[in-house]
């Protein structure tokens, strides 16, 4: 427990930090933050309104951990609010879903040697991409 004080009328007032007050500023910027990504996608126009509904879905039931967030003006998911995002998806002239220089990387090996796969773009998503799109992200959180 931690004390701290504030000036209230010419006199200190002593206020006790039980971190209850921690918890809900926590809990409610993780709400703000979710909202503030849900309204970004109900913001775009169809049919990128519902392919960006279904990955963000993917990307929350594959890593629940992640936190989203808006990042760059797009929906970016880290582990915290304060912790860098790992994992954002766009939606541009493409979509596309890519991972941060913060991310578990890891070099693709075979045919593209050490080039680290960062980023996909796509234009629907099906059943096969959005298991990609899983393993993808639980990759990036490691």
């Amino acid at each position: 427990m931690g004390c701290c004080a504030f000036w209230r009328a010419n006199s200190i007032v002593p206020v006790v930090d039980t971190g209850r007050r921690k918890d809900m500023t926590l809990a409610s910027k993780d709400d703000k933050n979710l909202k503030q990504v849900l309204d970004k996608i109900e913001g775009m126009d169809e049919p990128a309104r519902a392919v960006m509904r279904r990955m963000h879905d993917v990307i929350v039931a594959a890593a629940p951990e992640l936190k989203p967030r808006i990042w760059y003006g797009m929906p970016g998911y880290a582990k915290s609010a304060s912790s860098p995002v790992l994992v954002f998806f766009r939606n541009d002239e493409l979509m596309s879903l890519g991972v941060s220089e913060k991310a578990t990387l890891k070099p693709a090996g075979g045919k593209d040697g050490l080039l680290i796969p960062a980023a996909w773009y796509f234009q629907d998503l099906d059943d096969l991409t959005e298991q990609r799109v899983a393993e993808i992200v639980r990759a990036a959180v490691g």
